[in-house]
């Protein structure tokens, strides 16, 4: 069985496989081939995810009827079992409850241009006296679906392991509201949440930034947009399996282009629900790695999954922040796929990672 790989220096293989990587394809690729892992559930995924509760949670996926995220329309898409799901029924297979860690949640708005959108406090109850860090968090969804609850294990568990309140934010989606919405949207929180932290009990000089997939990308541009209009920056930037780059033909989208949950052709469904005009993929917001500035960011961790068509965008993304003077860590968790991250509850490679990520969160909370 393959163990996770935790480095802060990346290896040379995969510092030498950044020079395979195709130039930015605008995310214009060939039509995407049917996802053959819904029909077929010992093939692709389920070979390579060598951990029997990874395999566990895909198989139940299939079970409770998921489908791959190219056949579906933007309502099934948002209605069909998620990974979360899976979790929820393979506890509930195994005779346990979901973990529920004692963590307090309030919910409330915050003002956007022309309303309000929802964002959800998580408090540890034994953290102890206050005012404690808080990570402002991002889910994951490809700017189109799941929301805060899909997303609620990892905020509960970066609530209860970091000792810190958790503001765990939505967004407008696309297609409804096309990019860069959910950008405004992540930005216009974070300032809020720095604005309100101390009301809830946080300390207003030791907020971090996180996120999951679209939602790492959301946190590192956050990072950017408070550089560049000189509002207070994160302390830690904290980004799991993050989309950072429009090209579809790096090694891992290759090599993963029929994963699950996420393949090459669901990231292309994403994609074409969220742009709003084609020169839009050719963003910085969008290219983290080959058109952002990324000098002057807060130190940041990278977690990636080995089964993953995102795993090439994290390694190119600790390799440019680095070379940009940014304090970088860096893992990758081998036989798991996207995600892996908020499965803590049936996977040893979920409780590790996040271990990872808040001795990364805590170092950089104690600096302050």
């Amino acid at each position: 069985m393959k163990n996770s790989v935790r480095i802060s220096i990346l290896s040379a293989h995969l510092i030498a496989s950044t020079a395979l990587f195709a130039a930015p394809s605008a995310f214009a690729q060939e039509q995407p081939k049917p996802n053959p892992l819904a029909e077929t559930p010992d093939s692709g995924t389920m070979k390579r995810a060598d951990k029997e509760d990874m395999v566990l949670v895909l198989k139940k996926m299939q079970e409770l009827g998921a489908k791959p995220i190219e056949s579906r329309s933007v309502e099934e898409a948002r209605t069909q079992p998620s990974p979360a799901d899976a979790v929820k029924a393979v506890l509930k297979d195994e005779g346990k409850m979901v973990p529920m860690p004692a963590v307090k949640k309030q919910d409330m708005t915050y003002p956007i241009e022309g309303g309000t959108q929802p964002v959800r406090i998580y408090t540890p109850e034994n953290a102890g006296p206050g005012p404690l860090p808080v990570i402002v968090y991002y889910h994951g969804g490809g700017w189109v679906i799941a929301n805060i609850d899909t997303y609620e294990s990892s905020a509960l568990a970066l609530a209860s392991k970091a000792k810190a309140i958790v503001v765990s934010v939505e967004y407008r989606h696309a297609p409804e509201a096309k990019f860069p919405a959910a950008h405004a949207d992540s930005f216009a929180a974070y300032k809020w949440a720095l604005e309100k932290t101390a009301s809830f009990g946080g300390d207003p000089a030791r907020v971090a930034v996180a996120g999951e997939s679209a939602g790492g990308n959301l946190a590192a541009n956050v990072a950017i947009m408070a550089r560049d209009q000189k509002v207070q920056m994160p302390v830690h930037m904290l980004l799991v399996y993050p989309v950072t780059g429009t090209d579809m033909n790096t090694p891992s989208y290759i090599a993963n282009q029929n994963a699950m949950p996420l393949s090459k052709g669901g990231m292309g469904w994403f994609v074409g629900k969220v742009l709003a005009k084609p020169e839009d993929a050719m963003n910085p917001m969008l290219n983290l790695t080959t058109k952002a500035d990324l000098k002057g960011l807060p130190p940041a961790t990278i977690i990636t999954a080995e089964i993953d068509p995102l795993m090439s965008d994290g390694v190119m993304l600790a390799e440019k922040l680095k070379a940009a003077g940014v304090t970088t860590t860096y893992m990758n968790n081998e036989g798991v796929t996207h995600e892996f991250f908020g499965m803590d509850a049936v996977l040893d490679d979920a409780r590790r990672a996040q271990d990872f990520a808040v001795n990364d969160l805590t170092k950089a909370f104690d600096k302050k």
